[in-house]
């Protein structure tokens, strides 16, 4: 029998109550995303069907937003390897970087997140916090949300251009398995 959605399981252990609902999201995306990427060929990981974003740089974009807005949340602004990260999202890495990769990166970078809500005081969450180099105002529950709406966003484009892909190119991609 499969699990109801996570928001559907209680709350979490040691998680502030206003910040149920965002860890809710951010760990449905994660448990989505782990079986839809399960042997997705590794071929198709840039491709980009009707000129749209490849699964690859959905991956990277979902890693590195929460990364940057989890950030922002901290009060603090990016750093040269957050700044460098967000130049490269779309662009195939050098080096091996495989669909487990990305998604073990993801993985990781939600982890990092629950960690970072667990620890929030709910007395800050209506807090002020610059957003980039011109500082955009925001709150820290503010970059909480729009961290959980812009994964489940992104998680939901990743499995229409999955789903497009591997039913376009399934026959070439079988014949590739095989070989």
């Amino acid at each position: 029998m499969n699990k109801p959605e996570v928001w559907l399981r209680g709350p979490l252990d040691n998680m502030p109550g206003l910040l149920q609902p965002v860890a809710h999201a951010l760990l449905q995306a994660r448990e989505e995303i782990i079986e839809l990427m399960t042997d997705f060929p590794e071929a198709l990981l840039w491709e980009k069907p009707a000129s749209l974003a490849s699964p690859g740089f959905h991956l990277q974009h979902l890693t590195g937003v929460l990364n940057r807005l989890f950030t922002y949340a901290n009060g603090e602004q990016l750093d040269k390897q957050q700044l460098d990260v967000l130049a490269a999202e779309g662009k195939p890495p050098s080096g091996e970087y495989s669909v487990s990769t990305l998604v073990e990166m993801f993985d990781k970078q939600v982890d990092n997140c629950i960690g970072q809500l667990k620890n929030a005081d709910e007395l800050t969450l209506t807090e002020s916090r610059g957003v980039g180099w011109s500082k955009l105002p925001s709150t820290v529950i503010g970059l909480y949300v729009h961290g959980a709406e812009h994964t489940m966003r992104h998680t939901g484009q990743l499995l229409v251009t999955v789903k497009v892909l591997v039913d376009k190119y399934a026959d070439d991609v079988d014949s590739r398995l095989i070989t």
